[in-house]
C-alpha cells in the first residue's frame, strides 16, 4: 500500500513543468514549420535581427521560442550535409526532438536536466546555447574530457556557423593568445579543469591584461554534471610549483622500516587465522574456545582487514555472524578497555572506512627500540618558558635554543607524519586499484570513471609515500601558487545549468550547494529495458566464475556484452578467465583510455564483448549492430555494486537507447567493499548466514533494496564530508576574492596610483593607531619617534617629530599623505611616462603575490590542524573562521608593508632611479630629522624570479612572475634616514614584539 502511495505522488513537480512547458513546445514547433518557408538568408539573418531587439529591451525568455525554432530549423536544413569531426568527414542526421525542446528548455532556466543515454543531450545544448551567446557575452559547455570537448564543438559547431555564431574550443597546452581567441566566440568547449585553470592564471598570476584569456562568467551548460560537481569535485584545482627545500622528505629512508613493519603484521595475522580456524571448523568446541578464537579474528579485521585467509573463513555463514556480533559488542561503551587491549597487540591498526593506519606501543617500540620518546612530540611552550627563565643565557643564545627546539620538533613531527603515510600507502592503497605506475610514474585512477589522471597527486606527503612504496623517483613536494574548488568556481556563473544521464539521488547536493533544480525529462521512445536481480555469491571467486558463464552464454548466442568492473585489477582478472574460456574480447581500462572512444562504439555489435572500467567511455553512444536487436540488444553485465547508486545506474543506462531492447544484472559477492564495510548485520547478512554453500547464487528483490539502502548511507556521508569541506573553503573563497578584486583592479588601471595610495593609508592609519593616537593621553614621546622613525624608513619625506606632536589622529593621517604624494609626485616627474602604470602594478602585484602564496600555505597547515581542537569540545569549522580571520588580517598587513617599502624603491630604469635619488636626497637634507644619521644604502629585496610552474588537480601550465615593462631597479635601496644604526637594534626573539612600535611579531616586520 505504501509503495503505490509513494509511486503515485512521486515525480509530481517533474510533471508540473512538462504540462507548463507543452505549450511552449506547440508553439516552438508553429514557428519552425513556418520558417520552413524562408529561404537560407532569411533564415540566417534571424540572428542579428534577435541580437537588435535584444538591445531594444526585449528579454531572452521573450524570443525564445522563435531562437528554439530557429536552431531546430537548421538543424533540418543541414540533413544530408557532412562535417569534419575529429579528421573525420560525419554526416548530420539530427533534428530536434520535442523531449529535446523540453530539455533546452530546462536548461535555459537554470535547471539540471536528466535524460537517459542516446537521447542526444549534446544536441539539446544547442539551443541554450545560441539563446544565450546572443547576448554578446561568452556561453559556455564544459565536457569530462579535451576528446569529447574538441568533437562536440566541431560538430556541433557545423550548426552554430550556419548561423552566424562563432565557436571556440579550449584544449590543454593551448597557447594563451589562442586561448584568448577561443573564449572571444560566441560560444566556448572545454573541460572543468580547463575553465578554472585559466581563471587561476588570469586572476593569480597574469601580470598585464594582454596576459588574461577569460571574457566573463555568464552562462554555463555542465554536460556530465554529476560526475564533474559531485565526483571531481572532491579534489581542488591547485596551480603549484616546487617548494623551498628546507630538509629532504624521510620516505626513503623509513620505506625498509616500515616495510618489515607491515610484514610482521601480516605474518602475525595469519598465524591468529590459522589458530582460530580450526576451532571455527569444529562444532564440538566450547564457548570459550569459540569467543577466544573469535577474539582473533577480529583482531585480524583490525589489522589486516583485507588478509585472504580472514575473507575464506567469512565465508564460513556462522564465522561472519559471529564476527559481526563480537564487533558489535567490542564498540560499544562498556567494551572499549578491551577493544584498545585488542589493538595493543597489534603492531598497527587499520581502520578501512576512514582510510587510516595507527602506530601501537608495539609497533613504535619495534620501529624505534633504541629510543623510547621517537614518537614523542616536544613541548615547546614548557621548552621555551625553561629557556626564558634561564638568567645565565645571553638574547641570542635563548634565540639559539628556541631554533634548535622548533628545529627538533618539526624533524619529530615530519617522521611520525612520513610512518604514517607509508603505512596507509601500504595496506590501503592497492597497485591498479586506486592507483598505477605508468613511465616511472605513480598516476591515480579516478574511482568513478575509470580514467588515469595525470598530473593529480595526492596531498599531504602521500603521494610521496606510495612513490617510496613503488621504488619509483620520489617528487618533490610542491607550494601553491593559487587554487579554487570546483563548487566555488561554478558558482560564479550568472546562470548555470546541467545534462547528466544520472542527476536525481544527487538532487539534494545540487539544490544546497550550487541552488539547481533536477528536472527529469522523458525518453523520446519508452524504454523497454529489462533490469534483472542481483546475484550474490559467497566468493569472488564464485562470482566471477558466473560472470564468465553468463558472458559464454550470450556470446553463444551472437548478444554484445558490456561489463562494467570497479577496477583495473578486477579487469585483468575477468581478462584473464575469458582468455582461457576462449572468449574474445576488448578490454577498456585506465591503462587503455586512449583508445575508449573507438571501443566503446564498438561494443554493440554482434557477438562483441567490452570489458569497462566504470563508465569510461561516457560522451559515447553504443549503437546496435545488425542483427542484434532480435539477439535482446546489448546485454550489460555489473561485477560490483558502486558505493553510490548513481555510478551503476550510469552502467545499466548504457543500453536500450531510443527505444533499443538491453538487459542489465549485477552479479555480487561477500568478499565486495560495499558488501564487507556497510552490510555487516542488516537484512543481507541475516538472509545470507543460512545454509547458502559455495557457488551457490542467492537472488531476491528485497537484497536489491537493501543494498540499495546502504548505498544510500554511503551517499550520505560522502555528501556530509563534500558539504563540511566546501564550508572551510567558503572562507578561502571570500579571501581570494578580495585579493584577486585588488589585484584585478591594478591590472587593468591605466594608472593604479589611486589602489597603491589607498593602500598606503590604511597602512599609516594602522601605524598611527599603533602609537596611540585615538588613545587617552594620546602617543608617548618614545612612540612617536618610533612612528617618525618608521615612516622616514620607508618613505623619503623627512618627517620631524614636531610636524605631527600636539596634532589629532585626521590632522597626523593627512599631512603624511600629502608629504607622500609631494614625494612621489618627484618620483613621477623623473620616469618615463608611459613606464608608470606598468611599475605601479609591479609594486602592488609583487606584494601581493609573495604574501598571497606563504598565507595558501599556511591555510592548508591550519586546516590540517584545527581537526585536533574538537578534543577540547570546540566546533573546528568556527575555529578555523576565527583564525583564519587572524591570518587575513596579517595577509593584508604584509601587502600593505611590502607595497609601502617598495613604493620608492623601484624604477623603470637606472637612470630614473638615479634621477630620483638626487632630487629626493637634496629634500632629505633640508627637512630631514636634525639628529637622525643618515643611513648607509641596503640591499633590497630582488625582483620575482622567473616562476615556472606546474599544476596539480589535472592540467599543466606556467606563467612568468611579476615584471615591469623594463627592468626595475629594484636592487637599490634610497639612502633615506632611519632613527637608529641598524647595528644599535637591541636583540629580539623573532616571536617577540617588533621593537618598531608597529604591534607585530618581529619575524613579520624589520625579522624579514
Amino acid at each position: 500500500m505504501f509503495d503505490f502511495l509513494f509511486k503515485r505522488f512521486a515525480g509530481r513537480h517533474y510533471r508540473k513543468f512538462l504540462e507548463s512547458v507543452k505549450p511552449l513546445v506547440a508553439k516552438i514547433n508553429e514557428i519552425e514549420e513556418s520558417y520552413q518557408a524562408l529561404s537560407e538568408e532569411q533564415l540566417k539573418a534571424k540572428t542579428p535581427e534577435f541580437r537588435e531587439r535584444l538591445k531594444n529591451g526585449e528579454t531572452l525568455d521573450d524570443i525564445l521560442p522563435e531562437a528554439y525554432a530557429t536552431v531546430k530549423n537548421a538543424a533540418r536544413r543541414l540533413v544530408g550535409t557532412t562535417a569534419v569531426v575529429n579528421g573525420h568527414e560525419q554526416r548530420w542526421d539530427m533534428v530536434h526532438f520535442d523531449v529535446q525542446l523540453i530539455g533546452g528548455i530546462a536548461l535555459h532556466k537554470g535547471k539540471i536536466a536528466e535524460m537517459a543515454t542516446g537521447e542526444g543531450k549534446t544536441l539539446v545544448a544547442t539551443l541554450p546555447l545560441y539563446l544565450n551567446a546572443l547576448v554578446g557575452r561568452n556561453s559556455q559547455l564544459v565536457t569530462v574530457n579535451d576528446y569529447l570537448a574538441r568533437r562536440d564543438s566541431e560538430w556541433m559547431g557545423h550548426l552554430y556557423k550556419y548561423l552566424g555564431l562563432t565557436v571556440g574550443c579550449i584544449q590543454q597546452q593551448m597557447a594563451p593568445a589562442v586561448r584568448r581567441e577561443m573564449y572571444g566566440c560566441d560560444i566556448t568547449y572545454g573541460t572543468a579543469s580547463e575553465f578554472g585553470f585559466d581563471y587561476l592564471r588570469d586572476n593569480g598570476m597574469a601580470t598585464r591584461k594582454e596576459d588574461q584569456v577569460q571574457r566573463d562568467h555568464w552562462f554555463c551548460i555542465v554536460d556530465e554534471i554529476d560526475s564533474i560537481l559531485v565526483d571531481e569535485a572532491r579534489t581542488p584545482l591547485i596551480i603549484s610549483g616546487p617548494a623551498p627545500i628546507e630538509r629532504e622528505q624521510p620516505f626513503t629512508r623509513l620505506k625498509p622500516t616500515v616495510e618489515r613493519l607491515v610484514n610482521m603484521q601480516a605474518k602475525l595475522c595469519n598465524r591468529l587465522v590459522s589458530e582460530a580456524k580450526p576451532v571455527i571448523e569444529d562444532d564440538s568446541a566450547d564457548a570459550d574456545a569459540r569467543h577466544e578464537a573469535m577474539r582473533k579474528l577480529l583482531q585480524v579485521k583490525l589489522g589486516s582487514p583485507r588478509n585472504k585467509q580472514l575473507l575464506r573463513v567469512l565465508e564460513i555463514p556462522a564465522a561472519r555472524k559471529a564476527l559481526d556480533k563480537i564487533e558489535t559488542e567490542m564498540n560499544s561503551d562498556l567494551q572499549k578497555t578491551e577493544m584498545f587491549a585488542l589493538k595493543e597487540e597489534l603492531f598497527f591498526s587499520i581502520d578501512e572506512r576512514q582510510h587510516q593506519a595507527d602506530l601501537t606501543e608495539i609497533g613504535r617500540r619495534t620501529l624505534r627500540p633504541d629510543n623510547p620518546d621517537a614518537f614523542v612530540l616536544p613541548d615547546l611552550a614548557t621548552e621555551h618558558s625553561a629557556i626564558d627563565a634561564d638568567t645565565s643565557l645571553t638574547p641570542e643564545q635563548r634565540e639559539e635554543r628556541k631554533n634548535k627546539s622548533h628545529e627538533a620538533y618539526a624533524e619529530v613531527s615530519e617522521e611520525i607524519h612520513a610512518i604514517s603515510q607509508l603505512l596507509r600507502a601500504f595496506c590501503l592503497y592497492e597497485r591498479d586499484v586506486e592507483y598505477v605506475v605508468q613511465d616511472g610514474k605513480v598516476n591515480i585512477v579516478d574511482e568513478n570513471t575509470g580514467r588515469v589522471m595525470p598530473g593529480r597527486r595526492w596531498s599531504d606527503g602521500l603521494h610521496q609515500a606510495v612513490e617510496a612504496k613503488e621504488g619509483v623517483n620520489i617528487e618533490r613536494e610542491t607550494r601553491t601558487y593559487a587554487t579554487v574548488t570546483i563548487q566555488n568556481y561554478f558558482r560564479m556563473y550568472e546562470k548555470l545549468a546541467g545534462m547528466t544521464g544520472t542527476a536525481e539521488t544527487e538532487a539534494t547536493e545540487f539544490s544546497e550547494i550550487y541552488r539547481l533544480g533536477v528536472q527529469v525529462i522523458p525518453t523520446n521512445k519508452p524504454n523497454i529495458r529489462i533490469d534483472k536481480n542481483d546475484s550474490i555469491f559467497k566468493t569472488r571467486r564464485d562470482k566471477f566464475n558466473a560472470v564468465v558463464a553468463e558472458i559464454t552464454e550470450a556470446n553463444k548466442r551472437g548478444q554484445p556484452v558490456l561489463v562494467g568492473t570497479v577496477s583495473v585489477e578486477s579487469s585483468e582478472v575477468l581478462s584473464r578467465m575469458l582468455r582461457r574460456a576462449g572468449i574474445v574480447h576488448t578490454v577498456l581500462n585506465a591503462k587503455f583510455h586512449e583508445q575508449e572512444a573507438d571501443i566503446v562504439t564498438r561494443a554493440g555489435h554482434r557477438g562483441a564483448v567490452t570489458i569497462a572500467t566504470n563508465m569510461a567511455g561516457r560522451g559515447t553512444d553504443i549503437k546496435l549492430g545488425e542483427g542484434v536487436r532480435e539477439l535482446g540488444g546489448l546485454y550489460v553485465i555489473g561485477t560490483e555494486r558502486h558505493e553510490s547508486r548513481r555510478i551503476d545506474r550510469q552502467l545499466r543506462g548504457r543500453c536500450s537507447r531510443q527505444g533499443d531492447p538491453g538487459t542489465t544484472k549485477f552479479f555480487l559477492s561477500l568478499e565486495d567493499n560495499l558488501m564487507r564495510l556497510f552490510l555487516q548485520g542488516n537484512l543481507a547478512s541475516r538472509l545470507m548466514e543460512g545454509s547458502m554453500r559455495e557457488g551457490e547464487e542467492l537472488e531476491h528483490s528485497l537484497l536489491n533494496r537493501s543494498i540499495e539502502s546502504a548505498q544510500k548511507k554511503v551517499e550520505q556521508q560522502n555528501f556530509s564530508i563534500r558539504k563540511r569541506l566546501l564550508q572551510y573553503d567558503d572562507v578561502l573563497n571570500q579571501q581570494r576574492e578580495v585579493i584577486y578584486g585588488i589585484r584585478n583592479a591594478a591590472i587593468h588601471a591605466e594608472r593604479p596610483k589611486d589602489i597603491i595610495f589607498e593602500q598606503v593609508q590604511e597602512e599609516v592609519e594602522e601605524r598611527l593607531e599603533t602609537a596611540g593616537w585615538g588613545e587617552k593621553g594620546g602617543p608617548t614621546e618614545e612612540s612617536l619617534e618610533q612612528l617618525i622613525g618608521w615612516l622616514n624608513t620607508h618613505f623619503p619625506i623627512g618627517l620631524h617629530v614636531q610636524d605631527l606632536k600636539g596634532r589629532n589622529f585626521e590632522d597626523s593621517t593627512r599631512i603624511v599623505l600629502e608629504k607622500v604624494k609631494k614625494s612621489y609626485e618627484v618620483k613621477e616627474s623623473v620616469e618615463i611616462p608611459e613606464a608608470l602604470g606598468a611599475l605601479e602594478r609591479y609594486v602592488i602585484i609583487n606584494a601581493i603575490d609573495r604574501h598571497w602564496q606563504e598565507h595558501l600555505t599556511e591555510m592548508e597547515e591550519l586546516r590540517r590542524a584545527i581537526g585536533l581542537r574538537s578534543y577540547g569540545q570546540k566546533d573546528p569549522l568556527v575555529e578555523y573562521k576565527g583564525e583564519a580571520f587572524k591570518y587575513f588580517e596579517e595577509l593584508m598587513g604584509n601587502v600593505r608593508l611590502k607595497i609601502c617599502t617598495g613604493l620608492f624603491r623601484s624604477a623603470s630604469n637606472i637612470q630614473a632611479f638615479e634621477n630620483m635619488l638626487q632630487l629626493l636626497s637634496r629634500g632629505a637634507k633640508t627637512e630631514g630629522p636634525e639628529n637622525a644619521p643618515q643611513a648607509p644604502t641596503a640591499a633590497a629585496a630582488p625582483p620575482p624570479p622567473q616562476i615556472r610552474s606546474h599544476v596539480t588537480g589535472g592540467g599543466v601550465g606556467g606563467m612568468p612572475g611579476a615584471a615591469p615593462a623594463r627592468k626595475p631597479a629594484s636592487d637599490i635601496k634610497l639612502p633615506m634616514p632611519k632613527p637608529q644604526p641598524a647595528q644599535a637594534m637591541p636583540k629580539v626573539g623573532r616571536n617577540d614584539p617588533c621593537p618598531c612600535g608597529s604591534g607585530k611579531k618581529f619575524k613579520q616586520c624589520h625579522g624579514r
